[in-house]
């Protein structure tokens, strides 16, 4: 389980106040945002007003976008399931959302590789109780019920590991080949449906290139 950023079809000209008065001219045809704070709560885009100001991490350029999330399965690399949300939604709720759907369609995974960023008590507690075992890299110092020793010793945790870097190869390809780098529509609901073809496409590269495993 991994999740990215997909960038919207809205430039951060559009990115406005709620309320009040509009951002000065530049004296250009443009807008001068300098001196000025944008926040979610108080900006929202006139573009695409579902779309969200977020950055990849500290330090990093701020853009519109939306939330990438791929559930994948380790042995042949194929996307099981990708949902697409609120840039502000946070990695271990948009995978509570995908393991619940796969519970509806009664597939039970035995185990979840995930990297740090999934830690957390609430969602090692789901996954308990779902009767999934968390192979989520360890947050040094961080101790948390469930995820300890007696489940990062067994061989299986370091397999689920190696194998849940994978999961980048269905983002570099949906976002070199598919057209999900920044997308060219705009609202969640079309987003998710451009992602879910562009996943299938994906599979069917992937299952042309499987081999039967020799006698």
């Amino acid at each position: 389980m991994d999740g990215t950023l997909i960038e919207a079809w809205a430039g951060q000209k559009s990115f406005k106040p709620k309320d009040g008065p509009p951002p000065p001219s530049d004296g250009r045809g443009g807008v001068n945002f300098r001196g000025s704070q944008r926040t979610n709560d108080t900006h929202a885009s006139s573009t695409d007003p579902e779309a969200k100001s977020a950055r990849k991490g500290p330090g990093k350029e701020a853009k519109l976008c939306f939330g990438g999330h791929a559930l994948m399965e380790n042995r042949n690399g194929l996307c099981v399931d990708i949902r697409v949300s609120s840039a502000l939604e946070t990695e271990s709720a948009a995978a509570a959302e995908l393991l619940k759907r796969q519970g509806r369609k009664r597939q039970k995974p035995a185990s979840l590789g995930a990297d740090k960023g999934y830690h957390n008590k609430a969602f090692v507690r789901f996954l308990r109780s779902k009767g999934i075992r968390p192979h989520i890299a360890q947050i040094e110092g961080r101790h948390t019920p469930g995820l300890d020793g007696r489940t990062t010793r067994h061989e299986s945790y370091a397999i689920s590991q190696r194998k849940r870097k994978r999961v980048e190869e269905i983002f570099g390809w949906m976002k070199s080949w598919g057209g999900l780098r920044r997308t060219r529509f705009r609202g969640i609901e079309r987003v998710q449906l451009h992602a879910h073809f562009v996943g299938a496409a994906y599979n069917l590269l992937r299952l042309s290139r499987l081999r039967p495993a020799p006698a």
